[in-house]
């Protein structure tokens, strides 16, 4: 595909490129599925695109980081090899880097968070074997960072970072080659999830180049959006804090290199409601579609999640459900075709007890209420039968404080036969006499529920 002037000034200006990207592709095919493009008849109807599902899950490694890893790796020196490696991670691209230390015979040692689920740890040991050396410590990724920099420093070992290198970002960025490859055509928009940036970093480039017409959509966690920061702030900045459940993208800074790319491609940030795409071209050429950050709660991720699971049978991690989520938020052309990528599905089965708390409360189904019972026979069942609705549920029962007052305080959780009953459901709470408060997401004393 010829190059416009336009398009070839700015490609000059960025740190990798589409032919680096086939180039990559060239160097990891012999290890690296090619994952399926799988059409998804529900999203379709929902939505009214074509609505397929790029399947990273079904990485050889269970996520795509494998692709970054092993290109970067591929290229070390006879020196490099002999020194070994270093990497961090929150743990897909910890088994990458595990599996390709094993497959080219390469010491490494890895720097993964102190609360890394077990899954994923015990993933690592699988993949690397007698190679690696995992290493659990800190809270954040940044933390495990900060180790390995330091290991770097006094062994002389290779750092692989997971999103922060040309090398990497080429490798991730082969996700895109194999999709218009799949589809024989330039999709109409591809929604990327984001964490360091080294993903949307090398799919956006080749897009850029190679589909010129594609609308890109990057998404982030709303409690770590440290891309969106760094759009914001005009350069990476570090979050002063994140929330942690969507660990695959649980970021506190973006890659310089993401960044960069980003920067120059004229990514754009939507807060709040639907994203109409296609409105503006981006980097101002013309006749090209756009490319904008947006993020997404966490609860909208758990019920994306849930939904792939319970309909297409995917299991997928929260950071993997994430442009799937994002579904909700962007609006595209009927007709038109729409790739997700499902980035990993490293998903510790444990964890979903509270992802489907999570999902029900974004959902307007679980509630959590202070009630002041007065303390005399039959107040519960009163509560029972003249407040709860007859669809409703009783999921948490505690008292708080009872004493030898006339009333005692109760910890209530209510999960809703439908979200339109709250209203009734206050109704009738005020209307019974007690005294009722209603714990609202995001206030401190919900934070020792979820």
């Amino acid at each position: 595909m010829s190059k416009s002037p336009e398009l070839a000034d700015l490609m000059a200006t960025l740190p990798l490129d589409a032919d680096e990207i086939d180039a990559a592709q060239r160097r990891i095919s012999d290890v690296v599925a090619v994952t399926p493009l799988q059409f998804s008849e529900r999203l379709s109807a929902a939505t009214g695109a074509k609505v397929y599902l790029k399947r990273e899950d079904l990485q050889v490694v269970r996520s795509f980081k494998l692709r970054g890893a092993y290109n970067l790796m591929v290229q070390l020196t006879a020196q490099e090899r002999e020194s070994g490696v270093v990497c961090a991670s929150a743990g897909n691209h910890a088994q990458g880097v595990a599996y390709a230390c094993r497959t080219m015979q390469i010491r490494g040692r890895i720097y993964v968070p102190a609360n890394t689920p077990r899954q994923k740890r015990d993933r690592i040991k699988a993949h690397g074997g007698s190679f690696v050396e995992l290493i659990a410590t800190g809270k954040t990724y940044d933390a495990a960072a900060a180790a390995a920099k330091d290991d770097v420093a006094r062994t002389g070992a290779t750092m692989v970072p997971p999103f922060d290198d040309p090398r990497t970002a080429a490798g991730q960025g082969t996700i895109a080659a194999e999709i218009v490859e799949q589809l024989g055509e330039q999709p109409g928009t591809v929604i990327v999830p984001v964490g360091g940036g080294g993903l949307i970093a090398g799919i956006a480039t080749y897009l850029h180049e190679r589909s010129p017409h594609t609308a890109i959509v990057g998404v982030e966690p709303s409690g770590a959006a440290s891309m969106t920061a760094a759009l914001v702030a005009g350069g990476p900045v570090t979050l002063p804090e994140i929330d942690p459940f969507v660990d695959g993208t649980a970021v506190r800074r973006i890659g310089d290199l993401p960044f960069e790319v980003m920067a120059a491609l004229g990514a754009g940030i939507v807060s709040h409601g639907s994203l109409p795409l296609m409105a503006q071209p981006r980097s101002g050429i013309p006749g090209e579609g756009t490319f904008a950050m947006i993020h997404t709660d966490e609860g909208a991720v758990c019920t994306a999640l849930l939904g792939l699971y319970q309909n297409e049978g995917i299991i997928a991690e929260p950071s993997g459900a994430l442009s799937v989520a994002a579904l909700e938020l962007v609006k595209v052309e009927p007709g038109s075709t729409v790739v997700c990528l499902i980035s990993g599905g490293n998903n510790d089965v444990s964890r979903y007890g509270e992802i489907l708390e999570r999902s029900l409360v974004h959902l307007g189904l679980k509630h959590y209420f202070l009630v002041d019972f007065p303390q005399e026979p039959g107040s519960l069942r009163r509560f029972l039968d003249e407040v709860l609705g007859p669809e409703d549920d009783i999921t948490l029962f505690e008292y708080v404080k009872r004493n030898n007052r006339e009333t005692g305080e109760a910890l209530v959780g209510i999960e809703l036969g439908s979200a339109s009953g709250l209203d009734s459901l206050l109704e009738r709470m005020h209307g019974s006499g007690m005294h009722v408060e209603q714990l609202e997401p995001g206030s401190p004393a919900y934070r020792y529920l979820t």
